[in-house]
């Protein structure tokens, strides 16, 4: 372990210098083509599907897979209003790293006092810490369902995958990139046989897609889809984007940033209507096939793999969709990784080795998946999943309102500073998300 000194001059609008950047290993590393725009896009293509993975992990198919089956498809528009809230979060969080040079945790250590940086460091670790236990979890369940294994078992072997993460990122960050976009379309191509076998109602999604009063007025409804709200916009994946950005060598001019900003932004939004899609999927393959056999009762990923096959009529139905729930967890895992790193060497100015800091995340995820296993079974698993994406809920705001604060600020941001239009929407989204979660805390602690 090691700590980064520094003794440049702070620029304006930030507190101290700027530091070595995160993820040091892989900066600037990827060269970005000259020539026609589609080869410049697709040099820049890549961090966006990191960050989307997250918007996919186990954690959503909870909830999405509750709200199709209890709900039919009221619920997609929730999953849009989300995803959109994302695409404008996460082009944030690009803008912020390729315009300053700095990471959100950077940014946060070099704005606020040190007590204040060590606590939003302390809370983001949690987040961290409980994104890492859904994806224990999902894998666990997976290799369950595939394989018969049983969850505990399933819980050790998935720490296993700290081998391939080091084995990735010393064969370079585009394998990485690439391996990710893999398990991406791996998911997507499962969920997209499994959308054609249901045959759901097209004029019902379609209709789904268009926001319902009756979720406002349906305090059930209005449940799940804060549930879809809280696990769609990810911490952790606010700190990732505004550093793998960074791996990207476009020139450090006015004009090279504001190609890196426009190429950014597409990669981000494309690859979240990846997520978009998988998300949406989920929800309409539980109401095609759940809802619409009247078992609204599905909440749980063990109960809809034991029902996709008997009330869909087709053999490997089940299968195909816990093999999409493995490619899911594997996938998340690996960008939670990189995350972890970047939140310590942002916030504490302090280098780990990538293997010890994925150890330590990983143990701090398996004890208490593993317990809950051995001691309560699938039912205490499933019920532990939902909790992680409640402590995801608690920590957002700590992230999302520095990141709205930074990209509206003219001192930090120069010429780049968020349009009063996007200024209001921006801290419109941050108000609405934080809302959303505090009333999904008092719901669940039974306050109202």
């Amino acid at each position: 372990m090691e700590s980064r000194a520094h003794v440049a001059t702070p620029e304006p609008g930030w507190r101290n210098a700027r530091l070595a950047p995160s993820l040091v290993e892989v900066y600037r590393t990827v060269p970005v083509s000259t020539g026609a725009w589609w080869r410049k896009a697709l040099a820049f293509a890549g961090p966006g599907y990191l960050v989307a993975v997250g918007y996919m992990d186990p954690g959503n198919w909870a909830t999405d897979l509750a709200g199709g089956a209890r709900f039919g498809y009221t619920l997609l528009s929730v999953i849009l209003l989300s995803n959109l809230m994302a695409i404008l979060l996460q082009g944030l969080a690009a803008k912020l790293g390729i315009v300053t040079g700095r990471d959100l945790a950077q940014a946060c250590r070099d704005h606020y006092s040190r007590p204040v940086s060590l606590a939003l460091w302390v809370l983001c670790e949690i987040a961290i810490a409980a994104c890492d236990l859904a994806e224990v979890i999902g894998s666990a369940i997976a290799l369950n369902l595939l394989f018969g294994i049983p969850l505990p078992w399933g819980i050790a072997i998935t720490s296993l995958d700290v081998l391939l993460i080091l084995y990735l990122q010393n064969k370079g960050f585009r394998l990485l990139e690439a391996l990710v976009i893999a398990l991406i379309a791996t998911i997507a191509g499962c969920f997209l046989f499994e959308i054609l076998i249901s045959k759901p109602d097209t004029i019902g999604v379609l209709k789904g897609f268009v926001p319902s009063s009756s979720i406002l007025s349906d305090p059930d409804k209005l449940y799940i889809a804060i549930g879809i709200l809280g696990a769609t916009v990810m911490p952790h994946n606010l700190y990732l984007h505004s550093s793998v950005v960074q791996t990207r060598s476009y020139a450090e001019t006015s004009a090279g940033r504001k190609e890196a900003v426009k190429f950014a932004f597409l990669d981000s939004t494309i690859a979240l209507s990846f997520a978009l899609f998988i998300n949406a999927a989920i929800l309409i393959v539980a109401a095609a096939t759940f809802h619409r056999a009247g078992q609204t009762g599905v909440a749980e990923i063990q109960d809809a793999y034991k029902l996709l096959t008997p009330l869909l009529g087709v053999t490997g139905a089940s299968a195909v969709f816990a093999f999409a729930l493995l490619a899911s967890g594997q996938n998340s895992t690996l960008t939670g990784t990189l995350a972890g790193q970047i939140v310590m060497e942002g916030f504490l100015n302090i280098r780990i080795r990538p293997w010890l800091r994925r150890l330590i995340t990983r143990l701090i995820a398996i004890v208490p998946a593993a317990l809950t296993a051995i001691f309560f079974g699938s039912h205490g698993t499933a019920q532990l999943l939902i909790f992680s994406q409640v402590i995801l809920s608690l920590q957002l705001s700590f992230a999302v309102f520095p990141l709205v604060k930074f990209t509206s600020d003219r001192l930090k941001m120069g010429e780049f500073v968020n349009p009063f239009w996007l200024k209001i929407l921006a801290y419109t989204v941050a108000v609405s998300i934080a809302g959303f979660n505090v009333w999904l805390i008092l719901q669940i602690s039974g306050v109202v």
